[in-house]
């Protein structure tokens, strides 16, 4: 451990637990951050690079998603939590619906015995992107693995609400709407969270389409509304590559805006999807093993979520709002209950009458605290912006994504962020 990250972990210890330093870490100090993308095995092929898990531990990254067996050694050594993916019987994960209800039980205890009960463990990969007809056969499987191995996760990632819906056999969702398609995951699967994807910042253009745009954000309310109804997390899998050869590539703004928006929706974990190059172009990896501009711009991203995710697994997601220059129609303005209003510009000279649009997260801490996180959502412009809160407060403090300190909020001059960051705000009463 660097003295920044023990600094850090000090100062979350005595903001939150009010006891020493010095007590144990928790379960709360550990933010799932992963590479989407099979590490070893699977199709993946990378010439001269047989294991990346090194370069994954040293990109900020916290599991290792997905491994073989093999790399639990590595994982463990690196400090890695790790999802296993399966390698039995044809890789089933592809074929769920070819697989007999009653040989479901039996094949996930062979990869659980398989894989073995290291404690790098983090849980088990199922499946990606399943419509409605396999929901039955993914209970068991999940069933199947509370039962083989207790406390770990059956991992499960969920289509984006832009795949076709419909008729069960002419669509990718198998439901009627995306919030249909969600419901029925949670009331016939029984996950132990919601994990889903969408590329849409990518697809937009860096939001230049506000109409293609407008999906990433109607997605991440409504799987945080479904998650916080049935009381279990979400994770958000987010594009770290140029998804098609028309959209645009990977920036440190988009990345963070991706990471930052998670955050202040909620979110428990982030995955970056892809690692590898493989068909796309600008990945973090290139196809000769060789380490990309992204592959640094996702590093500090992850590094800031490292930071600023086990603060924010303290504390409850109680609301989102936007500015009025709001990314969607129908999604939610201020004022919040914390937050009032927002006022944002981008030159405070006046060079310009810019109002680049503000997210806004409110939180609450496990001791009635209260906890605001704002997210540039502009991905040309830098934002200053001044907060107006519902009452007063004694002291505004911004939490530092470099060591977790706090310092006095500039409410004069007021708070930059550039394209895409997000900044956490501590409310203090006294």
């Amino acid at each position: 451990m660097t003295w920044q990250s023990a600094l850090a972990l000090a100062f979350i210890t005595l903001l939150f637990s009010g006891v020493p330093a010095r007590a144990a870490a928790s379960e709360d100090d550990f933010f799932p951050i992963l590479p989407w993308d099979g590490l070893q095995g699977w199709e993946i092929q990378v010439k001269g690079f047989k294991d990346p898990i090194e370069s994954v531990a040293e990109c900020n990254f916290t599991v290792a998603g997905f491994v073989q067996p093999s790399q639990l050694a590595v994982c463990k050594k690196l400090g890695l939590k790790a999802i296993v993916a399966p390698t039995l019987d044809g890789e089933p994960w592809r074929k769920w619906g070819e697989v007999p209800d009653e040989k479901i039980d039996p094949l996930v205890k062979r990869w659980c015995e398989t894989a073995g009960d290291g404690s790098p463990i983090m849980g088990y990969f199922i499946i990606d992107e399943p419509g409605t007809p396999k929901f039955s056969k993914l209970a068991n499987a999940v069933a199947a693995v509370r039962k083989y191995a207790p406390g770990k996760l059956a991992y499960i990632n969920l289509y984006p609400g832009y795949a076709t819906i419909g008729n069960p056999d002419e669509s990718q969702l198998g439901a009627a709407s995306f919030t249909d398609y969600l419901e029925r995951f949670v009331a016939e699967v029984k996950p132990q969270m919601l994990s889903y994807d969408n590329y849409k910042i990518f697809t937009s253009d860096n939001l230049q389409s506000r109409d293609q745009g407008a999906s990433y954000f109607r997605d991440l309310m409504e799987v945080r509304r479904v998650a916080l109804e049935h009381g279990i997390p979400f994770w958000n899998t987010v594009c770290s590559n140029q998804i098609r050869n028309f959209t645009t590539i990977p920036s440190p703004a988009n990345l963070m805006l991706q990471a930052y928006t998670t955050l202040a929706a909620g979110g428990r974990g982030l995955a970056w999807y892809t690692y590898f190059r493989r068909g796309y172009a600008y990945a973090p990896i290139d196809n000769n093993g060789h380490r990309t501009e992204t592959w640094y711009y996702l590093k500090d991203v992850n590094r800031q979520v490292k930071v600023l995710g086990p603060i924010m697994n303290r504390l409850k997601s109680t609301g989102v709002f936007y500015t009025e220059l709001a990314p969607a129609n129908g999604l939610p303005t201020l004022p919040g209950r914390l937050i009032d209003r927002v006022e944002s510009r981008t030159s405070i000279k006046g060079f310009s009458d810019a109002k680049p649009p503000i997210m806004v997260g409110e939180f609450e801490g496990k001791d009635g605290s209260s906890y605001v996180m704002l997210v540039n959502l502009s991905l040309e412009k830098s934002a200053n912006f001044i907060i107006h809160t519902r009452k007063e407060y004694a002291k505004k403090q911004v939490i530092s994504a470099v060591d977790g300190t706090a310092e006095p909020l500039d409410e004069t001059n007021g708070h930059w962020l550039v394209p895409g960051q997000g900044v956490l705000i501590a409310l203090k009463p006294s």
